[in-house]
């Protein structure tokens, strides 16, 4: 039975715990900086006081929730003392750290899991898989808008303490990206605004990159968070390219608040030059699935010695080019992403 820690209790450090549970992990540790009410499955697991006690019980697996500037040195530390690591997105909140966790796990031999959770959905692998029979090169049209209030808008702000919405929710739609072209990307241009006084002057709640990649396909990815946000158009999944395209057809049902909503495909409109295909994908696996998927999926590349390598090189480059698109933001300029950091 693996032993797994678990440290952050926000949205995703408690499903992926319930996930455990759920699985039959013996969870050896819940780690959470302040006081949070937990569901009734997970009031009989030890609370710790720091992620250090954690390390203390000799976990196999540790599973970083936290926020993300915390997520490289809490995923270094987890590998040196011998825990393989799932870890949130973003990976890190740079370039040098991410490589950092990377390199420590391909050296200390761990496993190491990004939380990539559309990667775990079939109606995503669906939507990839369709692209690609498509052919390149492509035009990926994506955002993710969320108009946020009260205890959401509040979980906004405190994310843009460290890290913008660019990168915490682009990571995602970027990987979708890469998946379907396959290809290296070269330059990334970015555009942000700062529409509210309640966040740090530094700060930017709305921005969009653009980003072009080596094969000749280019992508838009948008992301705004607030109260301000418009609820119309918050959700375009669109993949063009010269044979036709393929979008996901059920964007707005529901509040852009909605977790499930952000995964929940629904169904494709596949468009090409002879005409139009529609894909009925009902019974999507909703939040909690997808975490147990992703959870089953950590034991299982632990139980098999399964070679995590392209999964974390693939994580490296999307984060990579949103994190190039924040310097683009906040410099002005056009990023080159032609020379790899590595």
């Amino acid at each position: 039975m693996t032993r797994v820690l678990v440290a952050g209790l926000g949205n995703m450090g408690r499903s992926h715990a319930l996930a455990h549970h759920s699985l039959g992990s013996e969870i050896i540790g819940l780690v959470n900086r302040s006081d949070v009410a937990l569901p009734d499955a997970l009031s009989e697991y030890p609370r710790l006081g720091s992620f250090e006690a954690g390390l203390a019980e000799n976990p196999d697996l540790v599973v970083i929730a936290t926020y993300s500037d915390s997520h490289a040195d809490l995923a270094c530390g987890a590998m040196e003392q011998g825990a393989h690591v799932f870890v949130e997105k973003p990976l890190a909140t740079t370039v040098a750290d991410a490589e950092r966790v990377v390199e420590t796990a391909k050296r200390t031999g761990r496993k190491l899991v990004v939380g990539y959770i559309l990667r775990h959905h079939p109606s995503w692998q669906r939507l990839i898989a369709e692209a690609r029979a498509l052919g390149g090169p492509y035009v990926f049209r994506l955002n993710l808008n969320q108009q946020s209030t009260g205890a959401e808008w509040e979980t906004h702000k405190a994310l843009m303490q460290t890290t913008s919405p660019i990168v915490d929710c682009g990571v995602h739609y970027v990987d979708v990206m890469c998946q379907i072209t396959d290809a290296a990307p070269v330059r990334v241009n970015g555009m942000g605004l700062r529409l509210s006084d309640e966040i740090a002057p530094e700060m930017y709640n709305y921005g969009q990159l653009q980003v072009t990649f080596a094969d000749g396909s280019i992508g838009w990815y948008e992301a705004g968070w607030g109260p301000m946000m418009s609820e119309t158009a918050f959700f375009v999944k669109d993949i063009v390219s010269p044979n036709g395209a393929v979008s996901i057809v059920d964007a707005e049902k529901g509040a852009s608040s909605d977790i499930d909503g952000h995964t929940r495909v629904g169904g494709l409109r596949v468009h090409t030059l002879e005409g139009d295909r529609l894909i009925d994908l009902a019974d999507e696996p909703g939040h909690q699935a997808l975490c147990d998927a992703e959870q089953s999926f950590m034991l299982r590349a632990i139980a098999e010695d399964i070679d995590l390598t392209r999964h974390m090189d693939d994580a490296f480059q999307s984060l990579r080019i949103c994190l190039a698109a924040d310097e683009s933001i906040r410099t002005g300029r056009a990023i080159d992403l032609r020379e790899d950091p590595r």
